[in-house]
């Protein structure tokens, strides 16, 4: 097809339409976790009904005597309610659920033209249309639900009858599947699925050895699903970070009193980004927050503990999840490392909800009010980089016309790029030619030895 088409079922594949074509969970290459901002905290919240367990952790340095948080708290705390956690929990966490860079390489557009060629009388496979497309996808039980743009991307939702034959169709338009996909798609489909006064201690903090400030967690019962914020604003020097990790078994959740938005995703951008994406998405969140006046908090993450697609770090294993407060889970057993997660099956039970903000005393003059909502639907900071493919031109005619669309993609990503980041899109293409692999040169046909004969040649 000669549209960009992009591709989504229950988040587990990905591609574009176009020649090249991915499977959704690509490479992963990196991620963007919460090092790569100055004075940030993070607070993780495990809700259910009206129980909460807050875990508070913080990136103090410096002499730990002048270490002390204050917390507002909906109730009192008798002592057993106060715990000390675990710092490295809160690390896979906050590794899990960060924004992430993966990256795909084009196949070859000759090969995909002779998988995809038609009758003579027929349109160029580059040229169809999407009535073909969906004649052919009814004909194997596969509906095309919807098929809309967003920003450059067309996207077609699907869903299926049965695995084998949605199986066929992503195969027939040039969707490399992995091993085992069709178990896989087969579960989805029967579901009938589309994809927290406390100072330091110094003479404990000596006897436990430990060189940095361990999390500090309550546990506590209340109706009001809040987070206090205002306190850290009176002494701070700027805007602060905060990362709000949420786990609950309801769904995603959001803010009441303040706008939740979720940051923009699944962005096809040029190749230069893979060596500078902490620039790029420090660059692109400061962009969104200037843009909202700093008046909004940002979904970078909602999804259904237990899997993953692409995977920043392992999901955490039950035993993690309890220690941040999550104590409604039935002790299901971690996946081996490497393993493709699927959905939990009622066994955690356990969604994680990303939220990110900057703020000051200015721009969030009151608490941040939660509530819990019941969609359960996969979001995910994704953002992605696109390895050419090194052939030749001159190799087939859908070669050609490969080069020529590259260029247009070129073009689309650098724009892309710069619309989110507020970067200068002339350095940004100057870069972009600078990368640009040269494509490789048709070698000269060898004259035959009858050829040699007749020109008198040797």
């Amino acid at each position: 097809m000669k549209r960009n088409i992009r591709v989504f079922f229950t988040l587990l594949l990905a591609a574009a339409a176009a020649l090249p074509a991915h499977a959704f969970c690509g490479f992963y290459v990196a991620k963007a976790d919460t090092t790569l901002f100055n004075q940030a905290s993070k607070v993780v919240m495990a809700r259910d009904g009206d129980r909460t367990v807050m875990t508070m952790a913080n990136d103090f340095q410096g002499d730990p005597t002048e270490f002390a948080i204050v917390v507002p708290v909906p109730t009192f705390l008798e002592k057993g309610q106060i715990h000390v956690g675990e710092k490295a929990a809160i690390d896979h966490l906050d590794a899990y659920t960060a924004p992430r860079l993966v990256e795909y390489f084009d196949s070859d557009p000759c090969v995909m033209m002779d998988r995809m060629r038609v009758p003579a009388s027929a349109a160029a496979p580059q040229a169809r249309e999407m009535g073909g497309a969906g004649a052919r996808a009814k004909s194997l039980g596969v509906t095309i639900e919807a098929e809309y743009t967003v920003g450059e991307y067309d996207i077609l939702i699907l869903s299926a009858k049965e695995s084998d034959g949605l199986e066929t169709w992503l195969k027939e338009n040039g969707y490399k599947l992995p091993a085992g996909a069709s178990s896989v798609l087969g579960s989805y489909i029967k579901q009938k699925m589309r994809f927290f006064v406390a100072k330091v201690n110094l003479e404990e903090k000596s006897k436990l050895g430990y060189t940095f400030l361990r999390p500090l967690q309550v546990a506590y019962e209340s109706p009001k699903f809040m987070l206090p914020i205002r306190l850290g604003t009176l002494n701070a020097n700027g805007p602060q970070e905060l990362f709000v990790f949420a786990l609950n078994r309801t769904g995603r959740i959001e803010t009441t009193n303040y706008r939740t938005i979720r940051l923009p995703s699944d962005l096809e951008l040029p190749m230069l980004v893979k060596e500078k994406f902490n620039d790029f998405y420090r660059a692109m969140f400061s962009h969104e927050v200037k843009k909202d006046g700093m008046r909004a908090v940002y979904l970078e993450y909602a999804w259904d503990m237990g899997w993953c697609d692409p995977c920043a770090a392992d999901p955490l294993s039950d035993a993690e999840l309890r220690q941040l407060g999550v104590f409604w889970t039935g002790g299901q057993a971690a996946s081996p490392p490497g393993a493709f997660r699927a959905p939990p099956q009622g066994g955690q039970n356990v969604f994680v909800t990303r939220l990110h903000v900057r703020y000051d005393a200015a721009s969030f003059p009151e608490d941040l009010v939660f509530q819990e909502t019941g969609d359960r639907q996969n979001f995910q900071g994704r953002y992605i980089v696109r390895h050419a493919w090194k052939g030749s031109p001159d190799a087939c005619p859908a070669a050609r016309q490969y080069f020529e669309n590259l260029k247009q993609r070129h073009e689309r990503e650098a724009q892309t790029l710069a619309n989110v980041t507020g970067w200068n899109v002339e350095e940004i293409r100057r870069g972009v030619s600078a990368l640009a692999p040269a494509p490789e040169e048709t070698p000269k046909k060898q004259p035959t030895w009858w050829e040699q004969l007749w020109s008198g040649g040797p």
